[in-house]
């Protein structure tokens, strides 16, 4: 007797960091994807959800194993890249949408000079999620939201569910660029991914895990 085994089963289970098995990452999956049953739709409904329902924000956001969980990083309500994504992915899982974590190194547009300071410079390790979709993978950045977008004069990054939603378009033209991709993961390999964010910005991390707020702009009192 022979048996096969889904090859994509690994990228629909429940991991620690991809806890879509938690019942509000599930309430949240089911309310975001609404009537809609074919899984291109769910998708897509679930990218708006994601990219304008989580207010993006890096600092005070927590890098501990804890604060990096789908179901806390929905309690939170906000994250930048890391958290958004990760909530993505998860909450895809729980719609019945394979999915990973992806991570590359960017050159960011939407940086403020504060998180320059912070991260070192306008190069960002970045994270993104891969799901698979009528026999592919698609890259889909639900990130930056698109109040943020407006305020920065940007369109915002839109996904239709037929191709990638990964590189945020800039002015006249421009694009964000990638630099360095480092892969798509089943689940968040802790050490790995939060050492090479270490490594390339350790101002990001206190002692506490958490990213240290800003200094106050000179002349100004806390």
């Amino acid at each position: 007797m022979s048996t096969t085994t889904d090859p994509l089963a690994p990228v629909l289970a429940p991991t620690e960091f991809l806890d879509w098995q938690h019942p509000a990452v599930q309430s949240f999956a089911q309310d975001a994807a609404g009537d809609a049953r074919d899984p291109t739709e769910r998708a897509v409904r679930l990218y708006y959800a994601v990219r304008d329902g989580l207010q993006y924000e890096v600092f005070g956001q927590s890098l501990t194993r804890e604060g990096l969980r789908a179901s806390t990083i929905l309690a939170r309500g906000e994250g930048f890249c890391a958290h958004k994504s990760i909530l993505y992915a998860a909450a895809a899982r729980a719609l019945g949408i394979p999915s990973r974590v992806a991570v590359g190194e960017v050159r960011n547009h939407l940086s403020s000079p504060r998180l320059q300071a912070l991260v070192g410079g306008d190069l960002f390790v970045h994270w993104f999620a891969s799901i698979h979709l009528e026999g592919r993978w698609l890259d889909v950045t639900p990130v930056f939201n698109g109040l943020l977008c407006r305020l920065y004069g940007l369109p915002p990054l839109e996904f239709d569910g037929t191709g990638h939603a990964k590189v945020h378009p800039y002015r006249d033209g421009a694009e964000m660029e990638f630099v360095t991709e480092h892969g798509a993961f089943d689940d968040v390999e802790y050490d790995h991914l939060i050492g090479l964010m270490r490594a390339r910005h350790p101002g990001m991390f206190a002692a506490d895990g958490i990213v240290p707020a800003p200094a106050p702009a000179p002349g100004l009192r806390r």
